[in-house]
């Protein structure tokens, strides 16, 4: 190993960031690269379930985001849409 090298090229458990503290843009593009990955189809099945894992959590934190997003837009929405004597 050289003095420049870093770790072991073992991930751990605390390799990647928990899904829920990224943004909407951050999970899209980890999915991306997830399902490019699955799709490759060259891991273990242990590695593949791994990946599938991931890749649910990022799609479950893209969904809670773009619903979060569809609610503020709909509110937004609908106060504007308000008679000025109600608001």
């Amino acid at each position: 190993m050289t003095e420049n090298a870093f770790g072991t090229g073992q991930a751990n458990d605390n390799a990647l960031p928990d899904p829920a503290t990224l943004s909407y843009e951050q999970a899209r593009d980890e999915l991306v690269e997830t399902v490019k990955i699955l799709e490759l189809g060259q891991m273990s099945l242990d590695e593949s379930l791994k990946y599938w894992e991931r890749g649910e959590a990022l799609a479950k934190r893209c969904e809670v985001l773009l619903d979060g997003a569809s609610k503020r837009v709909e509110e937004a929405i609908s106060s504007r849409q308000q008679p000025e004597s109600e608001q």
